[in-house]
Parts: C-alpha cells; sequence; structure tokens
C-alpha cells in the first residue's frame, strides 16, 4: 500500500491550527505547513484551515502572494471554517472581497436571527448531495460549530446544510473546492472519517 503524500496546510498566520494536525496525525495523514505560493503544487491536496477575520486573513493571503496560487490550483482543497467562508465571494466580516471560488456570500448571523452568537456547539447536518467527502457519513450527523458568520444557502453548491435560526450552507463544493463550516478537527469520530475522506479524494 502506498503512503499517502503529505496534505499542505496553507499558512497565512490563522491562530492556533494545533487541533487540525492533531487530528491529521491521529489518522495517520502527514501534513506540511504551505508559506511559499509556488509550494502549492507540490501537493496532492490542500487545507485552507480557519480561526481569525475574513479581511485580515484576505490580508496576509496576498501579502503572502498566494491568492492566485490558491485560485489556480487544480487538486482537492478544503476551507474550515474561515477557510471555508474564504473560498466564497464577499464576506459582511470587514465588508472585504473573497477568493470568489464559489459564487456565495457570507453574512453576519446577527442581522439575521435572534439565537445567541456566535454559534457554537454540536449540530447536525441535513445532507442533500452524495459526495466522496461524505462517505461513511450518514444524515443527521452532528458536528462541531463555532461561527459568528454564515454562508448563504444555495443548493447548487451545497452538499450539506445545517439550520441555526436560518438554513445556511455547512458543506460547500464547486470544481475540486469544497469547504466545511464547522470543525472536524474538534467533531470526534465523524470528523476524522470526513478528514480521511478528504485524504483519498481525487
Amino acid at each position: 500500500m502506498t503512503t499517502p503524500s503529505p496534505i499542505g496546510i496553507v499558512d497565512y498566520g490563522a491562530g492556533n491550527i494545533f487541533s487540525l494536525t492533531a487530528a491529521l496525525a491521529r489518522q495517520g495523514l502527514t501534513y506540511e505547513m504551505v508559506s511559499q505560493p509556488e509550494a502549492l503544487n507540490d501537493y496532492d491536496r490542500i487545507i485552507i484551515p480557519g480561526v481569525g477575520h475574513a479581511g485580515k486573513a484576505m490580508a496576509q493571503l496576498r501579502e503572502r502572494g498566494m491568492i492566485e496560487a490558491i485560485r489556480q490550483y487544480k487538486k482537492p482543497v478544503l476551507g474550515i471554517c474561515l477557510g471555508m467562508q474564504l473560498l466564497t465571494r464577499f464576506s459582511q466580516e470587514g465588508n472585504e472581497n473573497l477568493l470568489n471560488l464559489i459564487p456565495l456570500d457570507t453574512a453576519a448571523f446577527e442581522n439575521e436571527i435572534s439565537l445567541k452568537v456566535p454559534h457554537m456547539g454540536w449540530n447536525t447536518l441535513n445532507i442533500s448531495e452524495s459526495s466522496g467527502l461524505l462517505d461513511q457519513i450518514p444524515d443527521s450527523t452532528y458536528f462541531y460549530f463555532v461561527h459568528s458568520f454564515y454562508i448563504e444557502y444555495n443548493p447548487k453548491f451545497t452538499l450539506a446544510s445545517c439550520n441555526y435560526g436560518i438554513v445556511f450552507s455547512a458543506i460547500i463544493q464547486k470544481d475540486n473546492y469544497y469547504g466545511v463550516q464547522f470543525h472536524p478537527e474538534k467533531s470526534g469520530i465523524a470528523g476524522e472519517q470526513l478528514l480521511r475522506n478528504f485524504s483519498t479524494l481525487k
């Protein structure tokens, strides 16, 4: 059996990613941090992790020359939480234009719902499309969320949705770009299954 090549983790100063790297290590998945745009194509897949502010994240990606490199990348990409939001067109967080890889917008919960913000804790997925990313993950599985901004629901790009006072996209996909709003690395067995699934996507 061949050993999977390392997963590239885009390094743009996105806070503490220890829980993500620990989750990958538990699954026997190797990883390397990638801070140079020309190095992205050395990897068969990359993860854009997510902790922080959309505007500041875009500024860091721009400063490091990563924006066009990510836009031109043709192999599987997984954006997690903020990393997922960066794949969209625009965020109300900082009123920032984003990578525009998936034509959806990121909006603030506080403008739409009366529930406590951030949306924090366990919530279920409503799976609407089959995908290799969701192999062995049944509908209504719980995942762990922490976010104050959400991605608008559009069935064309949504593999799974979630409801927190409003229905929003919990997993999106367009071409080789995937995004999950929850934190798989904090979501127990189901989250680790999703990371394993990502490691084998073609």
